[in-house]
Parts: structure tokens; C-alpha cells; sequence
């Protein structure tokens, strides 16, 4: 008996793309997970800071290189009229309508924050708010217009 006999060998194939629905999904968790982080800091008492990679051009030898930079991560949570905090979900500029009419979610105090952005994040990878990621999408396509 050969060693490859004692596996279960199939015929499936990895996908070679995503699905926009589910790279939507994994765009605004990412988000989420930032949010997180900076609220986390915040609670801390310390600076959260995100990284990204940028392309540049050398002056002196005209080579293209990669450096990592710092990447401004601004707060969705605001304290409301009523003054108690709110948050507000984006998706790139625009503020996803989580229900008809509500654009936000009422937190209530600052240590309830980072247990809200779990729950938010959660129904956004199980696709309870793809039509509202979907409209921001459209809006923010609608935008570059062409």
C-alpha cells in the first residue's frame, strides 16, 4: 500500500477570484478591524497608527521602490445630540444605512465600543448588511462617473 493511497484525493480546484460580494465584505471587516484597534488605543491611553505600502519614484536614479508609511485611521464613533456616543459605519466616504433611515448605531458608553464594532463585524461577514455595502458601492462608482 502507497502512501498517497491512504488520502482522499479530489478533483477540486482553488478559485482564482473572489466574488465582489465577498470582497466587499472582507474590505469593510478590514475597516472594522482598524476601528477596533483605534478604539482599543484609545481606551489604552495610547496612539494606534495602521501602516500601508506606497510607490515612489527615486529622484537621483529613477527606480520605483516601496516604503512604508503611516496611514491616517479617523474615528467613527461621535458623541450625539443627545450626548451619548454614536457610531457610524463607512464604506470608503459614504455612511451605510444599517436600517431604513438609521445611519447609526447608539454605543452609549466608550467601553461598550470595541464589543459593538465585534457584533457589527460579525454581521458583515455573515452578509447581513451586503445591500447596504452594495449602495455605497454603486454611490461611491456613481461618483468617478465616465
Amino acid at each position: 500500500m502507497t502512501t498517497m493511497s491512504t488520502l482522499k484525493l479530489t478533483a477540486a480546484q482553488k478559485p482564482t477570484q473572489m466574488s465582489p460580494v465577498q470582497q466587499r465584505r472582507n474590505k469593510l471587516a478590514k475597516r472594522l478591524w482598524e476601528q477596533m484597534e483605534l478604539a482599543k488605543a484609545q481606551q489604552a491611553g495610547t496612539q494606534y497608527t495602521a501602516t500601508k505600502f506606497r510607490t515612489i519614484a527615486d529622484n537621483e536614479t529613477g527606480l520605483r521602490k516601496q516604503v512604508e508609511t503611516n496611514k491616517r485611521v479617523k474615528a467613527w464613533w461621535f458623541v450625539a445630540d443627545n450626548g451619548k456616543l454614536s457610531l457610524s459605519v463607512r464604506y470608503g466616504t459614504k455612511v451605510l444605512e444599517l436600517a431604513k433611515g438609521k445611519h447609526a448605531v447608539e454605543v452609549g458608553a466608550e467601553k461598550d465600543l470595541v464589543g459593538v464594532l465585534e457584533v457589527i463585524k460579525a454581521a458583515v461577514l455573515a452578509g447581513e448588511l451586503d445591500t447596504a455595502i452594495e449602495n455605497a458601492a454603486n454611490k461611491l462608482r456613481d461618483g468617478f462617473g465616465g
